[in-house]
């Protein structure tokens, strides 16, 4: 199943649930931090099933944040990696990332 099936899956649940469009960009996007809150907890614990579930319970958010908005998540990303595909440089152990 490809990405983007994905999406429309989730935009579709959403909508079915009242969330799309009773929601908010702004209430999706603080369900978002909270999910990455959980990611983190489970990161930390070194969690795996809740890390996957973490993961995907932020990007249904940002799926749901993106419907909202009127943009798709594809695109976003799409955006972002044009954005930085020319970057050059490195990052360090230290999490520095050095810039050529």
């Amino acid at each position: 199943m490809s990405y983007a099936m994905v999406e429309l899956d989730i935009i579709r649940w959403a909508e079915a649930r009242k969330i799309i469009p009773n929601s908010t960009p702004a209430t999706q996007l603080l369900k978002a931090m909270s999910e990455i809150g959980e990611l983190a907890d489970a990161t930390i614990k070194q969690d795996k099933l809740g890390i996957v579930d973490g993961v995907g319970d932020v990007m249904v958010c940002l799926v749901s944040y993106c419907a909202l908005q009127d943009i798709d998540l594809v695109s976003c990303m799409k955006a972002a990696y044009q954005e930085i595909k020319d970057r050059k440089g490195t990052l360090l152990p230290n999490g520095v990332f050095v810039k050529k």
